[in-house]
């Protein structure tokens, strides 16, 4: 009896719709890259350096990534980034109605990802810079949630390193993913993922540390703005925020416009099986006969 009543309200509580599956797929993805990318910079400046350094970081990043999409990779897809969304959307691979609804569930992933870093570390935020939450100066922490430009990186030059580097990565996803190219092996097709973060993390950083996704810069943004930070994470940087949003979008539908030109475009149609067609005429005309 009691078994039965359980299996009752499991079917109660289960979902029907996929949108709603695939929503709740991306926040809870994205939320575990914030949780484990940003905690892993909030590790490194919180200690000022023995808890950790750039490559820690890297790989922070790297296996929020690839765990964030196996997570929900099974559900949605796993982009856990609007760039690769709206990338998917150009391409026709996620319907446009959808596009939306993914991009809400990842800037709320972000947002609440931020919040639980900042709990997690709440003690070593008041420690380290006596309860100041300040944005540039020695003991900045804003930058452990969202990203700021180095000293004397015009806008322009960072819309650019934004649209390179999210272009790289919408290039590497689609080719990971594609069947009709070498593609990556089932079940791997995160980790190599992750791999590529990895590899824009030690080649494209420097100017203003691959953010490339939106909501992962955003969302934290707003939270550091609602959390003490301050409206100065909106000014510092010459008015920074808005690349880190406006360059992923526009590097996505580059990078997939071009393998889509380059590569996609010409792969060789399935062959038909002549043979059942023929089988098929075969039979029509004796049909027909009769």
């Amino acid at each position: 009896m009691d078994f039965e009543k359980i299996r009752k309200l499991k079917e109660r509580c289960t979902l029907r719709r996929d949108i709603i599956k695939e929503f709740l797929a991306e926040l809870l993805g994205t939320f575990v890259l914030i949780l484990f990318g940003c905690g892993s910079v909030a590790q490194s400046v919180l200690s000022r350096g023995p808890q950790g350094e750039n490559l820690t970081i890297h790989f922070g990043f790297t296996l929020g990534v690839m765990l964030a999409v196996y997570m929900a990779g099974g559900v949605s897809g796993g982009h856990v980034n609007p760039a690769v969304s709206l990338a998917m959307t150009v391409l026709g691979k996620l319907p446009l109605i959808k596009f939306p609804v993914y991009v809400a569930a990842q800037f709320l992933g972000a947002f609440l990802g931020s919040c639980a870093v900042f709990c997690l570390y709440y003690d070593a935020f008041t420690d380290f810079s006596g309860g100041n939450l300040t944005v540039t100066g020695d003991n900045a922490t804003a930058g452990i949630f969202a990203s700021y430009p180095r000293k004397n990186l015009n806008l322009f030059n960072g819309f650019i390193d934004q649209v390179i580097g999210t272009g790289a990565l919408v290039l590497c996803i689609l080719a990971i993913v594609d069947k009709r190219n070498i593609g990556a092996p089932r079940g791997l097709e995160p980790l190599v993922i992750g791999l590529s973060i990895m590899a824009i993390a030690v080649s494209m950083s420097l100017n203003c540390g691959y953010p490339i996704n939106p909501a992962r810069d955003l969302g934290p943004r707003l939270f550091t703005a609602m959390a003490g930070w301050g409206k100065e994470v909106f000014s510092a940087g010459d008015g920074w925020w808005w690349v880190p949003v406006v360059g992923p979008m526009v590097g996505g539908v580059v990078g997939a416009v071009i393998y889509y030109l380059m590569i996609e475009l010409h792969h060789p149609e399935p062959e038909k099986n002549f043979e059942d067609d023929r089988s098929v005429k075969d039979k029509y005309e004796m049909n027909a006969v009769n």
